[in-house]
């Protein structure tokens, strides 16, 4: 596994691209209401990151991926690729995961949004999903292990009843969109890669209201949703480790970490 450690330099840029990342889901949120299609904020999206930010977004033709965002609606559990021909009803929730790519550094993360009013068992799906993230952000810092991360989100997850998508993990992230390590959502506490300081990755759960498992769509080779049809939820953060704990890259401003 050949992990990069970012210098102060580094870390400082991708300080800039998580900041950009954070503003573009901030921008977006307001305009996530029923009729708009998933089309519409991908536009909405690219042109903020363009105009605006004067930023790359790092989705579009990423491995053929022909959009600027991933859209993914109710039981999408990923890489949803925008369409006009998806107008948001009341009641979806839909995760708009964003990557800005900002002076050759990247800055990755994701947000569930409740479209009108949404029912309580999806809204529950949505709470726990970021609760998962939340109690895995807590615990990192050097020292800790990649399987405690793993672990921490399975036993939240599971205490809950749902389950934790294998398929898909978070990954290292820098100058690269994908970089190692692989940060898996399952796992045993005490294994795994020790984490240090100036190591940067994501951390996005993945979590179904059924069953952990998965079908990618074979048309267009992108979109995967549950393999039962029921609801799925996604939260991302792009962190970095300190000397003493971790520093969210792509922080909110509604969002406080200790």
């Amino acid at each position: 596994m050949a992990v990069t450690i970012k210098s102060a330099e580094e870390l400082e840029k991708m300080r800039v691209a998580g900041r950009l990342a954070a503003e573009v889901l901030e921008m977006i949120r307001p305009q996530v209401v029923p009729g708009v299609s998933t089309g519409e904020l991908d536009r909405i999206c690219h042109d903020y990151i363009t105009g605006e930010q004067e930023a790359v977004p790092a989705p579009l033709n990423y491995h053929g991926f022909p959009r600027s965002i991933c859209t993914s609606v109710n039981d999408v559990v990923c890489h949803g690729i925008p369409s006009d021909g998806k107008k948001l009803k009341k009641g979806d929730i839909v995760n708009i995961d964003v990557t800005v790519i900002k002076d050759g550094y990247h800055g990755d993360t994701s947000i569930m949004v409740g479209v009108g009013e949404v029912a309580p068992h999806a809204e529950r799906l949505v709470r726990i999903t970021q609760e998962c993230l939340y109690r895995a952000i807590d615990i990192v810092r050097p020292g800790t292990r990649l399987g405690d991360i793993g672990a921490i989100i399975q036993q939240h997850a599971e205490a809950n009843h749902y389950s934790v998508v294998r398929e898909y993990c978070g990954h290292g992230i820098g100058r690269g969109f994908h970089e190692d390590p692989q940060v898996l959502h399952y796992g045993r506490r005490g294994e795994g890669l020790v984490l240090e300081p100036g190591m940067t990755f994501t951390i996005e759960p993945m979590i179904n209201a059924g069953r952990r498992h998965t079908r990618l769509n074979q048309k267009d080779g992108w979109t995967v949703t549950t393999r039962d049809g029921r609801l799925s939820a996604q939260w991302e953060h792009t962190l970095a480790v300190t000397d003493d704990g971790c520093e969210v890259l792509t922080r909110r401003s509604e969002e406080t970490f200790a």
